[in-house]
């Protein structure tokens, strides 16, 4: 029914070939990556609380490419070696530290890792609005092979001058193919941009959750120098 189909739904059909090829790749992909992701953050967290220090915690982190809280601790850690090498110069031993600077310091701390914490997220969530758009459009690129079939089906219904079933069966099957065809295509994306989606929004929680634990960390050894 594809082949026999005229040159317009023949295009359909490539174009829903073409964005199937596409989506599944991502699907694939996105599995792999998610399976990495949450195997490796596993292992991260488990060394990052038995390290005796930041500075061993991070020693570790090129060892989990595909940790996002590896790379918001990363991010967090080098904001903090910034901030220490300002307060180390000879013109600020003089200063004593007050408040006011632990704050500010907790303040960039937080500004670099929710910066961060955007960066792993799109990092694993880059190509998922392609599933989204396919699975929005897919459906509307088969209904319009289906109506330019249709379409087709009545024009030879007019130039034979009969309209039996044997004339019309033929056009109109291979113009519903179109919409068979689209919806096939965006069911799958749809599901799968729902799946990685909601796995999103967890990983997102969590890193939130890491996040927390560590400014909570950074900011009990800033009150125990001041007290």
């Amino acid at each position: 029914m594809v082949l026999n189909a005229g040159p317009v739904g023949q295009l359909v059909m490539v174009t829903l070939l073409l964005f199937s090829i596409i989506s599944w790749s991502i699907i694939f992909t996105k599995a792999r990556l998610f399976r990495k992701s949450r195997r490796q953050t596993s292992d991260f967290l488990e060394q990052f609380w038995s390290s005796n220090n930041l500075s061993e915690a991070n020693s570790i982190t090129d060892d989990y490419p595909f940790c996002p809280e590896a790379g918001v601790f990363s991010a967090g850690y080098n904001e903090l070696q910034k901030i220490n090498r300002i307060r180390t110069r000879k013109e600020a031993r003089t200063t004593p530290e007050t408040l006011d600077m632990h704050l500010a310091t907790l303040e960039n701390l937080q500004r670099a890792m929710r910066k961060a914490e955007s960066q792993e997220l799109a990092k694993l969530g880059s190509a998922l609005s392609f599933l989204a758009t396919t699975g929005s459009s897919a459906p509307f690129i088969g209904l319009f092979g289906t109506v330019w079939g249709i379409m087709a089906s009545f024009h030879d219904i007019g130039v034979r001058g009969s309209a039996s079933l044997a004339v019309v069966a033929p056009g109109i099957s291979e113009a519903l193919v179109a919409t068979a065809a689209g919806l096939a295509v965006a069911i799958p994306a749809v599901i799968f941009y729902n799946h990685y989606s909601s796995k999103l929004d967890d990983i997102d929680g969590e890193i939130q959750n890491f996040s927390t634990d560590l400014v909570n960390l950074v900011e009990r050894d800033l009150l125990g120098r001041i007290s």
